[in-house]
Formats: structure tokens, sequence, C-alpha cells
């Protein structure tokens, strides 16, 4: 059976302004929709992506601000923190975790790793500049926390 991720509902607190910071980040704009209860959804999808995420009053449960590491999947990471700097996004410098992990954490736009040993490395991930090694992070308005990931090679079997 295929499936995939279709939707994420997104907590905000402004839908304009988070329809506009989104807008920003290049996403394209698929669903912008008053309902006859007062319910508003905005529904964005990224570039090259398949799950969209929605935006709006009465569409997700959980605290405005309260989402965290919401994987943002690029090619070249430099290149996608480059845009979004020039689009007037606060992206956090490019680092990799020194063990060479799976990034996992973010609070606040700062880095937290989990464990003893682990921390942060400026720069791309070392010498072979792997795929799911270099990261940044950046929040939107409210404070749901996203992840820029570089994969420029699936793991097998993903």
């Amino acid at each position: 059976m295929d499936s995939g991720s279709e939707l994420i509902a997104l907590p905000v607190s402004d839908v304009d302004r988070a329809k506009a910071f989104y807008q920003a980040l290049g996403f394209r704009l698929d669903v912008d929709r008053m309902h006859g209860d007062g319910l508003r959804s905005v529904h964005f999808t990224a570039p090259g992506s398949t799950c969209s995420v929605i935006l709006g009053r009465g569409t997700a449960s959980a605290a405005p601000g309260s989402f965290r590491d919401l994987y943002l999947v690029v090619s070249d990471i430099e290149r996608a923190r480059a845009k979004l700097v020039g689009r007037g996004i606060e992206v956090s410098e490019v680092f990799h975790d020194t063990e060479g992990r799976l990034f996992h954490g973010h609070k606040a736009g700062e880095v937290v790793h989990h464990g003893a040993g682990r921390s942060r490395g400026a720069g791309l991930r070392p010498a072979t500049r792997a795929a799911y090694g270099s990261y940044a992070t950046f929040s939107d308005p409210d404070g749901n926390g996203w992840v820029l990931e570089e994969v420029n090679n699936r793991a097998p079997g993903s």
C-alpha cells in the first residue's frame, strides 16, 4: 500500500501574519478560504513537496508556536539558506552534529542535543558532506520550529 504525508495542521495565532511569512518562504499558496462558521483555512505547500501545511483559526488543537522539528529537506543547504535570508527570514548558520548523527532538537531557534557528548559543530558536515548531515534552523512568527536538512542522496529504502 502506497502512502504519504498529506497535511500538517500548524498552530498559529495570527493567520495573516503567518500567511505573509510562508509566502516569504516561497511556499505555494494553495487555498485561502473562509468557511461559514468563521473558520478560515490557508494551505501552503513547499516547492517540490507533496505535504502541505494548513494555517487557520480552529485548524490545530495545539498552542500556537508549540511545534518543533518540522523538517524541510533541501538538496543544497547553503543555497537554500541564502535564499531564505535574502527573503528576510532569520535562519541559523549551517551546522552539523559532531557525532555525525541525525540532528534532533529545536528550542526557540537554538539547537538542543540530547545525550552525553552531543554538540553542534559549525558549518557543513566535514569531509563527505553526506546527506542527512548538515542543518540550519528557523522559526515562524509564532515560534513553530523548522529544520532545514540537506539531503542530496537518499538512503536506500527512502
